[in-house]
């Protein structure tokens, strides 16, 4: 097929000479592991004595991996990707948050960003984490099936209602809302609260996603078992797949509590799980709404691929592909180019706020094998064709 994730003028087109150097010094800081350590030891640090460094973090790291501090920055990053057909999953990035005025303080913003992706063209999604509206402790003990006291169900009753208030305000809207995957131990609350609102929302229309985590060997079977309670009860299943995002943390909990871990044996298995997740959906685009979330040019390949070898047309409204902002410009770009439904997650918040999520980037460009390798591979390739 024509599709190529080489072609770095489409891949770069939207970044001008100044933000491509930017990304080349952060890329190459980052292929350091010592240097990406250092760098982010000393953030953290810096930000919690107060140091006067935040308009360092926002020209650089920041900006990279951020669409802006407020909704309204945010807002003019995305009209920058609308030019070029590519859509956006508004994500406001706070987290850390344990207390119950936090929590009900979060939905005003989350309803906030729905209203205002309705009047955009190119933000059809809006991100959100379970743990930003209930307490982990609390979540823990639901998936545990541990019995809550009067206090707990009345505070697990909130969880469901603020939870509920952003899904109907994304029906009424017609805003995807994509319920982020959390810890092994805290996810079945996630999956359950997930159904309920699929089960509401997503019988006339697609309005909420759940989170398959692709890295877990049992997640293959219940995305099968997901799209058969859907069957059963009539609604359309929206699945978000992605690859995963704590496996560090899990095989350790895993050794230390003695049970055996949720992870998969080794890459290839996770790949194997991705890839026929990604066509078990497309062989059921009827009743399933996909979202390919993933920086592996494989997957996308393949999925894309598959999509043409059916006749599936690439602005099927039932397939979304997304990668994150700053990362794999080479895939998203050349994916709009080609037709295909594509957003980038776009994180906006405070910048003391968002230091968690740009510290897992950091991390994830330094310690994911070749990412940060290629995408410096293919900013320099796209330096020398500028003649930069």
């Amino acid at each position: 097929m024509a599709l190529s994730f080489d072609n770095t003028e489409i891949a770069f087109r939207y970044r001008d000479n100044k933000e491509l150097k930017r990304a080349h010094f952060l890329f190459s800081s980052m292929s350091s592991p010592f240097l990406s350590k250092t760098g982010m030891k000393f953030t953290q640090l810096a930000m919690s004595w107060g140091l006067p460094v935040k308009g360092m973090i926002k020209k650089t790291i920041f900006s990279q991996f951020c669409g802006g501090e407020t909704i309204e920055e945010a807002a003019g990053t995305a009209a920058v990707l609308g030019k070029y057909n590519v859509g956006v999953a508004l994500d406001y990035s706070v987290e850390g948050k344990d207390e119950e005025a936090e929590f009900d303080h979060a939905v005003p913003e989350f309803i906030k960003a729905i209203e205002y992706a309705a009047t955009q063209k190119n933000i059809p999604f809006i991100p959100i984490k379970i743990t930003g509206f209930a307490r982990f402790a609390l979540l823990e003990k639901v998936h545990a099936q541990t019995p809550l006291s009067e206090a707990e169900q009345a505070e697990w009753k909130r969880v469901e209602q603020r939870i509920d208030k952003i899904c109907g305000t994304a029906a009424r809207c017609r805003i995807m809302i994509l319920v982020d995957a959390e810890e092994s131990w805290i996810q079945q609350p996630v999956d359950d609260l997930s159904d309920t609102m699929m089960d509401k929302y997503n019988r006339n229309a697609i309005v909420v996603f759940n989170t398959f985590q692709m890295y877990r060997h049992d997640r293959l079977a219940f995305l099968k078992q997901s799209h058969q309670l859907a069957l059963e009860k009539g609604y359309i299943l929206g699945a978000k797949i992605v690859r995963g995002a704590y496996m560090e943390k899990e095989r350790k909990r895993a050794a230390e509590m003695g049970y055996p871990s949720p992870i998969q044996p080794d890459k290839a298995s996770t790949d194997r799980d991705y890839d026929s997740a990604a066509a078990y959906c497309i062989d059921h685009l009827d009743t399933i709404a996909l979202f390919i979330g993933t920086h592996n040019e494989d997957s996308c390949f393949k999925a894309a691929a598959l999509m043409q070898q059916k006749g599936i047309a690439p602005q099927n409204d039932h397939l979304y592909f997304s990668q994150l902002f700053g990362m794999s410009d080479n895939i998203t770009f050349n994916l709009a180019d080609a037709g295909f439904h594509v957003s980038k997650y776009l994180p906006y918040g405070p910048v003391k706020d968002v230091i968690p999520y740009l510290m897992r980037r950091a991390q994830e460009n330094t310690s994911v094998a070749g990412q940060t390798g290629r995408e410096l591979g293919l900013i320099k390739k796209e330096m020398k064709r500028r003649g930069l």
